[in-house]
């Protein structure tokens, strides 16, 4: 095998950094959806990914063995995914979340914390703690753009991600579900007296972030190839960051922020040995989305495109 050149390494990080970003954008915008609506950072955002995953991975090995195609496969495990973590972060912010809407802001933020470590327990039970491998459902051979490397399942990564927003936006900015979110967002209590039903709005966005975390889980899983109940917590970590580094509450800025983190981190990976001398490898590359983190809140707590949100408050 040739060794890349510059160039070819150069196109290859990014490649992967436009793949991990993308992931890290669909479970930052459920970040910025809830807390541009009610201000609350869902902490357990992270551990709604992991169940999708899990339950994909459930679906995936009971129909391994019945003769569908992989694609095929793989859409009723997203399906089931999206259905079951819809339901789960309703309960979510019905049980947990509801009741604490008028508490003071450290009492949800702890409740976050807390519903992340009991998802993550009641996963370990269900699933146990070992590390299950995610079946190969689409093809693997690896096509070449460019001098780099890409596989079917980053192309569809790409692709879905693409759709996910478009569609996202398409809802926030003309629909009346859309109108009713970034009115409740502007102002509650208008909004009630216009006919706007805060509750509602508030489980509906719940709901469609959770779609877009298990949406995000599934992707990881087939791209990643394991699936396992701790497996949330850095990306769900590393989605609020890209949250915070586009501007929380900017639907725009989490996508921005996403894209932007996950080719930093790939960057970073890809030189990080040769910027070092050898004494760092690619395994350090998580101090790149913290080392973002701090100086986002250091120089522009706001985040890149954080003004509205800014001028708002």
């Amino acid at each position: 095998m040739l060794k890349q050149s510059p160039v070819d390494t150069f196109i290859q990080q990014l490649i992967n950094g436009l793949v991990l970003g993308s992931m890290y954008a669909l479970v930052a915008l459920g970040y910025t959806m809830v807390y541009g609506i009610i201000n609350l950072i869902n902490f357990a955002h992270g551990e709604v990914l992991m169940v999708g995953a899990l339950v994909s991975w459930t679906v995936v090995t009971a129909l391994g063995a019945s003769g569908l195609p992989g694609w095929l496969i793989l859409l009723i495990s997203l399906i089931a995914a999206v259905l079951v973590c819809m339901a789960l972060n309703y309960l979510i912010e019905k049980l947990a979340y509801r009741p604490l809407r008028t508490a003071p802001r450290l009492a949800p933020l702890i409740t976050a914390m807390g519903m992340s470590l009991l998802l993550q327990t009641l996963a370990m039970i269900i699933w146990k703690p070992d590390y299950k491998p995610y079946p190969i459902l689409l093809p693997d051979e690896p096509y070449e753009v460019m001098g780099a490397t890409i596989n079917m399942v980053q192309i569809m990564i790409l692709v879905v991600t693409a759709i996910t927003l478009t569609a996202l936006m398409a809802l926030i900015h003309g629909t009346r579900l859309g109108r009713a979110m970034r009115a409740t967002a502007e102002n509650p209590r208008v909004a009630q007296l216009m006919g706007v039903q805060p509750d509602k709005v508030i489980s509906a966005t719940f709901m469609i972030g959770a779609g877009l975390a298990a949406l995000a889980g599934v992707m990881w899983a087939a791209n990643y190839g394991s699936v396992q109940h701790t497996m949330g917590f850095l990306p769900g970590l590393k989605a609020f960051t890209a949250a915070v580094f586009g501007g929380i509450g900017n639907l725009g800025g989490a996508m921005v922020g996403g894209v932007l983190l996950g080719v930093i981190e790939s960057m970073g990976a890809g030189y990080i040995g040769e910027l070092t001398g050898n004494v760092l490898g690619s395994n350090y590359q998580d101090i790149f989305a913290f080392a973002v983190l701090i100086l986002v809140l250091t120089l522009r707590p706001q985040g890149l495109l954080g003004e509205r949100v800014a001028d708002r408050a």
